[in-house]
């Protein structure tokens, strides 16, 4: 099974998987709630340990092991695995009613915009929201921060363009394992994108390209691309905005960019080998 999304160490073991894999123990994991802007998700219990993802603020994560600081278990949203400081993490758990829908936006002390503010968090960040101020510019938050009104959006309500939705990340970082608009990597721009239009997307590039959409039928370059088509190298993805041009989070400019998908392509090749494939989701 895949480490990345399986709870299974040699020594603990999510109590669900008995039976399956061979654990030490089995464990009902505790679910706790992301309290930082944004938790690193790590391969091993250190700061310098190397980042797979990100869980962002307000997002479940669930915890089978906890020592020495570190939490190991499973984010809730992509079932990704790993260990995140504990100090990231907060009980009980908020059920969210809201996510950010602005590229990023400030968690206010007070409903003003001079107030200090608590954190600034990324686009897809939960929020469990109550009442608004008396101008109604404002939403109070379960943690007692205030949100902008304008930054968010009820969970449930998609964005009609997830291509759109790509595009503000535009100039944004490269970052391997991030997931927020301070930087991000190549599945994670998709993922977001994806999200904010209601489809729930795997993490990585390897477990997208099996997942999305279906395979647009032609031989590359040939092919007859149009806008929201996926593309995938070995270790790479990226989402056509037309059909010559595409947006990537990619480590060729350090950011993410647009380019021209099959001059792009052409450069890559002897590095990256040739493109896998073409995905065309569902209207």
């Amino acid at each position: 099974m895949d480490r990345r999304l399986t709870p299974a160490r040699g020594d603990i073991a999510a109590a669900h998987l008995k039976g399956v894999v061979e654990a030490e123990r089995y464990v009902d994991g505790t679910p706790m709630q992301v309290s930082a802007s944004v938790a690193p998700i790590r391969r091993t219990p250190a700061d310098d340990g190397p980042q797979e993802t990100q869980a962002l603020y307000g997002e479940t994560f669930v915890v089978y092991d906890e020592r020495d600081g570190w939490c190991w278990g499973q984010a809730a949203f992509d079932d990704y695995v790993g260990y995140v400081a504990a100090e990231t993490l907060s009980h009980p758990v908020d059920p969210v009613t809201h996510r950010v829908s602005a590229l990023r936006t400030y968690l206010y002390s007070e409903p003003d915009l001079k107030s200090a503010p608590f954190s600034l968090i990324s686009m897809n960040a939960k929020l469990a929201v109550g009442d608004a101020d008396a101008s109604g510019k404002y939403l109070k938050t379960a943690r007692g921060g205030w949100v902008h009104a304008g930054h968010v959006r009820p969970i449930g309500e998609r964005e009609e363009d997830f291509v759109a939705v790509a595009e503000r990340f535009l100039g944004a970082p490269y970052f391997w394992g991030g997931r927020e608009s301070l930087g991000l990597d190549c599945s994670a721009l998709v993922q977001n994108a994806l999200e904010a239009a209601g489809v729930r997307a795997p993490r990585d590039t390897d477990m997208q390209i099996s997942a999305l959409g279906e395979t647009v039928v032609g031989d590359w370059p040939d092919i007859a691309l149009r806008r929201g088509d996926l593309v995938f190298w070995n270790g790479h993805v990226a989402i056509m905005t037309d059909g010559v041009r595409m947006i990537h989070a990619n480590a060729t400019h350090m950011c993410v960019s647009i380019d021209d998908a099959r001059a792009f392509s052409e450069r890559i090749r002897e590095k990256e080998g040739p493109v896998t494939r073409v995905a065309r989701l569902s209207a």
